[in-house]
Formats: C-alpha cells, structure tokens, sequence
C-alpha cells in the first residue's frame, strides 16, 4: 500500500470489497451453508457477516464457528453481536488506525442506517502474505501497518502537532506538579541549601535512566504479546540492572558532594535518592510502555513524556522526603 498522505485520506469504500456473503439472521446453520454455496464467496474467507430483516448489520460469524455449530442452531444464537464497523464516511487512515487499534483480519463498512456496503480486509493494507494459520506473523503484519501510518503523521506539520502534542502535556503537568512539589518542602531546601544545588542531577538522572528503560522495552515487545509470565521476567532483570546502576550512581554522587562540600549527611542523603530514583525509573521504563502496549496504544510515541513525567514526581519525591527525615 501506498503510504502517502493523499492515498490515506481517499474514502475507505473506494477499497471496500463487495464480494463478501452476508447471512440472514433466522437461517439455521443448514440454511447458511446452502445459502453460501448457492450465493458463492469472495476472494478471501474471514468472517462472515450477520443481518437482520432490515438488511442491517447485526452481527459477524467466524469460519470456525460456522463450520463447528450444530445444523440445527440459529445464525442468530452462535454470532457474535458486538461488531466494530468502519463507517462509509472514514478514509484510509481511519481505517489503518482501527486495524491497529484491534488487529481483527477484517471489518465491515457500513452506511449510517448500518446497512452493510462492503469489506475491508488486512490485505488492503499491507504486501505482507498473511496466513490466519500463522499467528506468530500477525504482530510483524501490524507493527509494518504501524510504521507506514507513523510515516506519513510526519508529513504535515499540523497532523504532526496534533499526534504529538497531546503527550506532551503530560510533561507540562509534570513539571507543574514538581514546581508545587518543591514549594511544599521549601523549608526542607532551606535548611539544606547543598539539596537545590543536586536538583537538576537527580531529576536528569532519573530522566535518563527511564529514558533508557522505555527504549529497551519499546524494543523488546516490539511484535510480542505481552504476558504476566514475560513481565515477571522482565520485572526481575530489570530490578537488577536498575540495582547495580543505583548503586553505582549513588556511590559516585556521594563522592562528588562529600568532597565538594565537606558533609557526609547531606551527601549520603543525596546519593541515597539518587540511588532510589533510579531503581524507581527504570521500573517506570518498564512497566509504562508494558501497559501502553498491551492495551493496545502506541508506546512509540506516549511511553517516553509519560514516563518521564510519573518518573520526576517519583524522584521528588523520594528526593525530598529522604532530605526531611535525615536532615
């Protein structure tokens, strides 16, 4: 498929397929099965789709639920009644957004009275051959819809801004909530001036260490299925990592602050959030694009502000509780 911006705004029925069977509620299964083999079907056997006596979509029948139900069942008992359509109005864009939204092979278009008016299909949009048989392939065939949708976001500079724009008011709350964060230990930084000297590091710290995090894990379910057995392993790992860089990088912001300034307690209460903010951002890293993906949302692009975000509220507060209580 062509992924320039004009053939994705072209209206989704100038690719909708019309060679699709649809199924009269009330037929028994017999009854469908004749009707299919009398009427024919198209190109390609995904679902087949359910209406009522109005001729409005009333529901979709998988293939493997047709074939398996008994033959004296209603089309009506065994379909499945929560059908997402495409409505005639969407473009191509649209279309791709919802593909990637729910990974089904294949939606039905339909008009504002939910009349049935054609087929769109995961073929349309991809030169991937795609076996329904093969599920490992699945994933890769939308992750490459995914980049050619990426793609032409960039194209305008107004679709850019409001694709973008939105997750990045996660980081201007962020850094509002820690401005009120800051004013509400004001007299904790007063006491202990060296502590807004080490604000900036620790907050860029921790920045860095989460930015890591998320790059890894963008990376890593990059085309994979996110389960509890993977992010208990993945949850581990990252512990340790975010352990040993912890300590590293608490040790060394001890040494920096004990010789510039000659006090082991605000140094060790320094390097002690340090090394605590780093293990709490790059759980963050972790387990914000984890979430992003598995409910289905793009961690490419909100993962980084969001987790940047929780991460310098994290660290404040760590920061500046850890300073109230030592000193």
């Amino acid at each position: 498929m062509e992924s320039s911006p004009d053939h994705l705004a072209q209206p989704i029925t100038s690719l909708a397929r019309q060679d699709f069977t649809a199924l009269p509620q009330d037929l028994t299964i017999a009854q469908a099965l004749e009707h299919i083999r009398t009427t024919g079907v198209g190109e390609k056997i995904i679902y087949f789709y359910v209406v009522d006596g109005d001729g409005r979509l009333a529901g979709v029948l998988p293939t493997r639920r047709l074939l398996t139900a008994a033959i004296d069942q209603r089309v009506r008992d065994i379909m499945i009644e929560r059908v997402i359509a495409i409505p005639h109005t969407a473009t191509v864009m649209d279309a791709c957004e919802l593909f990637l939204c729910h990974k089904f092979l294949a939606f039905p278009v339909v008009d504002a009275q939910r009349m049935l008016v054609g087929v769109v299909d995961v073929g349309l949009f991809t030169e991937e051959v795609v076996d329904v048989s093969e599920h490992e392939r699945m994933d890769d065939v939308f992750q490459t819809i995914g980049f050619r949708v990426a793609e032409v976001q960039n194209a305008s500079p107004a679709k850019a801004f409001r694709f973008r724009f939105p997750w990045l008011l996660a980081t201007i709350g962020s850094g509002t909530l820690c401005a009120l964060l800051a004013g509400a230990y004001e007299a904790t930084l007063a006491g202990s001036l060296v502590l807004a000297f080490f604000l900036t590091l620790v907050l860029g710290l921790g920045e860095s260490v989460s930015a890591q995090s998320v790059t890894v894990t963008v990376q890593a379910i990059h085309g994979l299925k996110v389960s509890w057995a993977w992010f208990a392993r993945a949850i581990r790992r990252e512990l340790g990592t975010a352990g040993l860089l912890g300590l590293a990088c608490g040790a060394a912001v001890v040494a920096v602050v004990w010789l510039w300034r000659g006090a082991m307690t605000p140094a060790l209460v320094i390097g002690g959030s340090v090394a605590a903010s780093v293990v709490t951002a790059s759980l963050l890293g972790l387990c914000i694009p984890a979430a992003l993906h598995a409910l289905k949302l793009d961690p490419k692009i909100a993962a980084g502000p969001i987790t940047l975000a929780v991460a310098d509220i994290f660290t404040l507060l760590v920061y500046f509780n850890l300073a109230k209580v030592a000193l």
